[in-house]
């Protein structure tokens, strides 16, 4: 039996699985950028944050494998035949990306075809393949993760798993098959056991033969075990440990950590264990600060790519602006190491210093030094009246963390100082952000009624938020999505569509209606992020798979717009979105 096999057997799971869903989507994974010198997901976490042992209820982000919403299917010969072209394309380009090692770009092309084609079970079988390779690739590149693996016992790994299927057991938004995890384990074992980084990393001693026994006698020794119950669950993969330690020599700790990971990670989209830097990030992300240079990066050529620098943080009282490319941290060249291992060289305790080499546009390459610090990261960006005569305020919102609210509050005094008189809120390519914090703007400018409903498999999940804020703002409201705005910034374009409280322009939203939590471990510094639910609009529309559909639909135009003094980009008003929010403002209704 071969990964493949383990494979087949999960999809039989998620068959089952998906006669019982109510239609959630396969989700693309978040946008992967870097504030704070880290490249990371960014964090699609809606809701309260729970910490594991409180009663507080718990919220975050979500997906799970269910075969996306209705296509209609061929009507005649001609259509089945192109249908079928287009899925052996499909499979073709995919395969093509994951024999390059592009996992990333795999999961994104598979997670788009099981879109299109939602029934096709081979495709979806690359994609959870191509994300199991993705996080081993993901986990042994991140030193946080690698130094808890060196740290704990086997025995404080079994405990960090029976914290967390415990976890799955109460939280989880749909009810937990225990065959299913431990299959989804197995497939995360394997995917590692062929991975030359793991293997060279953990087993640099043993043989490609020794190898292939091993994952026979896994598959032997798991069919002969029960699994009804998530003690049966550990007691099993306690005996794998012990196997892999006696005939491989590895790490037990290492064994039950792919256990762990695939238990999570193959649940859905958003579902995932979080290693202690990436705890520290998210955290980072809901709070709106971290330590760092003030940058957001991207993977470059050799580089990582400076994509915009925050006013007033180090790296703008440095001279880095937007387009500039770090060459090097301290003595390790970019070009050397994989991006995740050099942005995570930019990490470091508040006041110490880290030398870069710097390459910009227009000038000689250069070594600084910048003294890393506390950055507060902004999410209301170019507040302005982006019509002066018509006193149109525009401002653009990259997501919702626990500043949001104040700082749309600030910008919106800003602009009614200015005359305001309608405004546009700029919500594409927002991901998403904290569950209380769209509520919250979203009770800015709805006077009364329902704003959203949360509701999971555990009771408690279960809120209706309704607006009770007084001296709401009631200017008239044009708010901007697209395909990528997702997650909370659905909550707030969806309350707004409902409510008819504003006009939605330009392209369907993408469709993530869920809710997690972020549950720190107590067996370890890990953290879990949890679907726990799901949300629906004021009118009871799922937002899962359906989206938030405009009023004005408004094909995207795709311009490249200059950074301001600050790094910033720029509004463009050749952006036909834009241009059609602001005409219908300006209508004479208006």
């Amino acid at each position: 039996m071969d990964l493949l096999t383990t494979i087949n057997r999960c999809l039989a799971f998620d068959k089952k699985a998906d006669q019982s869903n109510d239609g959630k989507a396969v989700a693309k994974p978040a946008r992967r950028r870097r504030v704070a010198g880290r490249l990371r997901t960014f964090a699609l976490v809606v809701g309260t944050i729970a910490v594991s042992g409180s009663s507080m209820p718990a919220f975050a982000q979500g997906f799970v494998p269910s075969r996306g919403p209705a296509v209609s299917a061929p009507t005649n010969d001609a259509e089945r035949k192109l249908e079928e072209q287009e899925r052996a394309r499909a499979l073709a380009d995919g395969i093509e990306l994951e024999e390059a090692g592009q996992w990333s770009d795999a999961i994104d092309h598979y997670e788009s075809a099981t879109r299109r084609f939602p029934q096709d079970r081979i495709l979806y079988q690359r994609l959870l393949i191509s994300r199991l390779r993705f996080d081993v690739n993901r986990r042994y590149q991140d030193q946080t993760y690698l130094r808890s693996l060196r740290d704990m016992t086997t025995s404080q790994s079994l405990d960090l798993y029976s914290e967390i299927l415990a976890n799955l057991q109460t939280h989880y938004v749909d009810t937990i098959e225990w065959s299913r995890v431990l299959l989804h384990g197995t497939a995360a074992l394997e995917t590692a056991l062929d991975d030359e980084t793991f293997v060279q990393t953990m087993l640099p001693n043993a043989t490609p033969d020794q190898i292939e026994k091993f994952r026979m006698e896994i598959h032997h020794r798991i069919s002969q075990r029960s699994t009804q119950s998530r003690f049966d669950l550990r007691a099993t993969v306690s005996q794998v440990a012990s196997m892999a330690q006696q005939e491989l020599g590895l790490s037990g700790t290492a064994t039950v950590l792919e256990f762990v990971s695939g238990a999570v990670s193959t649940l859905d989209t958003y579902t995932r264990l979080l290693s202690p830097g990436q705890l520290d990030d998210m955290f980072s992300t809901i709070d709106g600060n971290f330590v760092g240079l003030g940058v957001e990066l991207k993977p470059g050529e050799d580089c990582l790519k400076i994509l915009s620098v925050i006013p007033g943080g180090p790296a703008d009282e440095a001279g880095i602006v937007a387009g500039d490319r770090i060459m090097g941290v301290d003595t390790t060249s970019a070009a050397d190491r994989d991006p995740d291992y050099v942005a995570d060289l930019l990490r470091g305790p508040e006041g110490s210093l880290v030398s870069l080499e710097i390459a910009s546009i227009d000038q000689e390459p250069r070594s600084i030094r910048v003294a890393r610090r506390r950055v507060d990261v902004p999410c209301v960006e170019n507040v302005h009246l982006v019509d002066a005569d018509a006193k149109i305020g525009y401002f653009r919102l990259t997501n919702f963390q626990k500043s949001t609210p104040a700082e749309v509050e600030k910008a919106l005094w800003a602009l009614s100082r200015q005359g305001m008189r309608s405004l546009i809120i700029d919500l594409r390519d927002n991901p998403g952000g904290l569950l209380p914090a769209s509520v919250e703007v979203a009770d800015r400018f709805i006077d009364t009624g329902r704003i959203l409903t949360t509701r999971g498999r555990n009771a408690r999940e279960n809120f209706d938020y309704s607006a009770h804020r007084a001296n709401t703002w009631n200017v008239p409201l044009a708010v901007l999505i697209d395909r990528n705005s997702a997650s909370a910034s659905e909550i707030f374009s969806g309350a707004i569509h409902d409510s008819n409280r504003g006009t939605i322009v330009g392209e369907k939203s993408y469709g993530k209606g869920s809710v997690q939590g972020i549950f720190r471990m107590q067996a370890a510094q890990f953290g879990l992020c949890l679907t726990t639910a799901k949300f629906y609009s004021p009118s009871g529309r799922a937002i899962s798979r359906n989206g938030v559909e405009p009023h004005l639909s408004v094909p995207p135009t795709y311009i490249a717009a200059r950074p301001d003094e600050n790094g910033r980009l720029v509004t463009e008003l050749e952006d036909d979105v834009l241009q059609r929010a602001i005409e219908h403002l300006g209508q004479p209704a208006h």
